[in-house]
């Protein structure tokens, strides 16, 4: 029988590549629910291509359209972030892909949890904004988190058959982004078709804005804190351009393995779908004869500013990431529609820093009111309104 599965953010990059890696396994995976934003139309396509037993729309206006195409092919329909939420307590899969953006993966991957579903997580946000809320919920819970962000992936794999204990550092690479070798006069006046032209992955508009400033790689150091149960003194970030190597673990021995690979996430999608067993790739493999050089870099703080919100969240604790999360999501979405230029992405964020209360030890309902005064904050000074995603 096929494993069940949920994708959270299917018409997305990481929810696209899931859905491809899906129809080459027919035999081994079933598309079980789709759930995305507001690009219905991609929605409704990819319903009608999986036949799932239930497609979500967090866009509620889009719900009428949705309906009426799928309900004559028997696909159960359903809108609305609560609705996405509950869908999560389904007994038809067992395995959720969390694809979505920013903020919005936190609560469905929460009832995820709670429910025991195995999680393919993809959303980084999740583990930043709540990452101590969230590990302690999965104390308590036969769930198991693979991860699928290809730098997590590969500290996943560095780590298997390994005494935890014998861990020295986590060796997280970036590869600089668009802005690499620029001066910091230069990244003053870039432009959102320059940060949205990636040197090596194909990402979405978010995604790649956040690895331009840097932040994605300070979000994947929050990340790995709460995934793998380190200090934040044992996580370090480098620049290595050429994409190749995904991430590195260093051992109290003094040796370094590196998990390399292409740069194409189907290969821990993959991993992640095969509850971490290797399936075979159509697309070709690496060559290392293609590659005369792997180089490797300190990243700079000063061109990148954002990179140092790690140790700063990590460090304060509470709901500082919350805090950083939202406004980031605000001032990309500004940044984009060209109301704010490159840099003031980190200055919005450090504002928002000094204006939401911070809270020592957050709950659930905390973290949601965090999220929500900042957001309305940097609305109000961005002059930005952020569109609902999923």
């Amino acid at each position: 029988m096929p494993h069940n599965i949920a994708i959270l953010g299917s018409t997305g990059s990481i929810g696209t590549q899931t859905l491809d890696v899906i129809s080459r396994f027919p035999e081994r995976f079933k598309a079980t629910v789709l759930a995305a934003g507001s690009n219905v139309d991609q929605l409704i396509e990819q319903a009608l291509t999986f036949r799932p037993a239930l497609a979500i729309i967090a866009d509620e206006s889009k719900y009428a359209r949705l309906h009426e195409a799928l309900s004559p092919a028997g696909i159960e329909t359903a809108a609305g972030s609560a609705a996405l939420a509950d869908a999560m307590e389904r007994q038809d899969f067992d395995t959720v892909v969390t694809a979505t953006v920013g903020y919005s993966g936190l609560l469905p991957t929460i009832r995820a949890i709670r429910a025991g579903k195995q999680i393919a997580l993809a959303n980084k946000e999740t583990l930043v904004v709540a990452g101590e809320l969230v590990t302690r919920l999965l104390a308590d819970s036969p769930t198991r988190v693979i991860p699928v962000d290809s730098e997590h992936s590969a500290i996943y794999q560095c780590l298997v058959g390994e005494d935890p204990a014998t861990v020295s550092k986590l060796i997280i690479t970036a590869s600089g982004g668009p802005f690499r070798t620029f001066t910091r006069e230069q990244i003053e006046d870039v432009t959102p078709a320059q940060a949205l032209h990636h040197p090596r992955w194909n990402m979405g508009a978010k995604i790649t804005i956040d690895s331009a400033t840097m932040l994605n790689k300070a979000f994947e150091i929050i990340e790995a804190r709460w995934l793998f149960d380190v200090t934040p003194e044992q996580i370090e970030a480098v620049v290595h351009p050429q994409s190749i190597v995904h991430s590195m673990v260093e051992f109290i021995d003094g040796a370094v393995k590196a998990q390399l690979g292409i740069p194409d996430m189907r290969l821990p999608i993959r991993y992640a779908l095969g509850d971490a067993s290797r399936l075979p790739a159509s697309e070709r493999p690496l060559s290392l004869s293609d590659y005369a050089h792997l180089t490797f870099e300190k990243p700079d703080p000063e061109k990148f500013p954002c990179l140092t919100l790690a140790p700063y969240a990590l460090r304060r604790g509470g709901n500082a990431a919350c805090i950083i999360n939202a406004a980031n999501e605000v001032a990309v979405r500004a940044f984009l529609e060209e109301k704010i230029r490159f840099p003031e992405i980190y200055t919005t964020i450090t504002r928002a820093l000094d204006a939401i209360p911070f809270i020592e030890t957050p709950e659930l309902e905390d973290y949601v009111a965090t999220h929500r005064a900042t957001v309305t904050f940097t609305e109000e000074l961005t002059g930005c309104k952020i569109p609902l995603r999923v």
